[in-house]
């Protein structure tokens, strides 16, 4: 197949009986492999009051894993915009570009990445994503060249001009990244439905910006491989069941794989599940290279983003070996 650049998004994954701090440690280890394997980003997610998962001080943990690494871009997969002021964003980001100048990106989701009352605890309102296309423009307006009205300033952050990318997983985002002229990631790693609809929608109404002259899909997506394909469906019930935690409201830590998932699940989860994974591509190097060659032809991706919560470390780092092997 075409050369299609492969990216990691990570959700610091906290398997059972690990600490938040192994599973930061774990992604940065994780970054500087896929460094050496040739991926071209490696982005983090904000979630909050979710013990499996460590990546709640996103600027934070995007800095160490930026620390730990040469050459991978580093960034958000996303800022959930609507938790913050966009004058924070700006000089948290333009900090580590400051620091790490070429290497940032800032991925933007209007989602709380949280429940409701996390949200009060953070001190924002449920409706406060009704402004995130404003504050989108005032974050980019902040990362911009300064005016010479303007009388605040992101410091560091003005001028800098920290790439931004649009997530969504519906047909506001990609109406959104379209009118911006931003690029469209698109998170059918867990909510797929909309993903041929939003993926129209932002290539029809894309109007060129001063970041992107044309439209620039990535498209999330979960990968596990393995040496065989019984080991990779194994590997993969960690993450099936944390989508049955999820639906059944039982979130926790990530749980190691079990020999028979249908045991797990009853048929009503198995079928929810099985639609919030429909992008997945579990198998040997070859057949998930060969599912991946079909998903880019079907969507046109320009870039596949991929996620991959597996238990054990050294399983994951190994998943990600053969997947970047197999695409070569």
């Amino acid at each position: 197949m075409p050369k299609t650049p492969l990216s990691i998004l990570d959700l610091a994954p906290v398997p059972e009986g690990a600490t938040p701090g192994d599973a930061l440690r774990r992604s940065r280890d994780l970054a500087r492999h896929a460094e050496d394997w040739g991926y071209r980003r490696f982005w983090l997610a904000e979630h909050h009051n979710m013990v499996g998962i460590a990546s709640a001080a996103t600027s934070v943990a995007i800095g160490y894993v930026l620390a730990g690494t040469q050459r991978i871009r580093v960034g958000s997969g996303g800022v959930m915009l609507p938790n913050h002021s966009p004058l924070v964003i700006a000089e948290q980001f333009g900090t580590l570009e400051a620091l790490y100048p070429g290497r940032v990106d800032l991925g933007l989701g209007r989602a709380p990445g949280t429940d409701a009352l996390t949200i009060r605890a953070l001190r924002r309102t449920p409706d406060a994503a009704q402004d995130f296309p404003h504050d989108v423009m005032e974050l980019q307006a902040l990362l911009a060249q300064p005016q010479p009205s303007q009388k605040v300033l992101a410091v560091p952050g003005a001028g800098l001009k920290v790439p931004l990318y649009m997530l969504g997983s519906s047909l506001f985002g990609a109406q959104l990244a379209a009118m911006l002229g931003l690029p469209f990631a698109f998170a059918s790693h867990f909510a797929p439905e909309a993903l041929k609809d939003a993926l129209q929608v932002y290539r029809e109404r894309f109007e060129p910006s001063e970041q992107l002259d044309r439209p620039y899909a990535m498209i999330a997506c979960n990968v596990v491989a393995a040496q065989t394909q019984a080991e990779a469906r194994r590997l993969f019930t960690s993450t099936q069941q944390s989508f049955v935690n999820l639906v059944r409201g039982t979130r926790g830590q990530l749980k190691p794989p079990i020999d028979d998932i249908e045991a797990y699940w009853s048929p009503a989860e198995k079928s929810h599940v099985s639609r919030m994974l429909a992008c997945s591509f579990v198998g040997t190097g070859g057949q998930v290279v060969e599912q991946l060659r079909r998903f880019v032809a079907d969507t046109g991706a320009d870039e596949l983003i991929v996620a991959a919560a597996i238990y054990d470390h050294e399983a994951r780092l190994r998943s990600y070996e053969i997947l970047a092997q197999a695409m070569q």
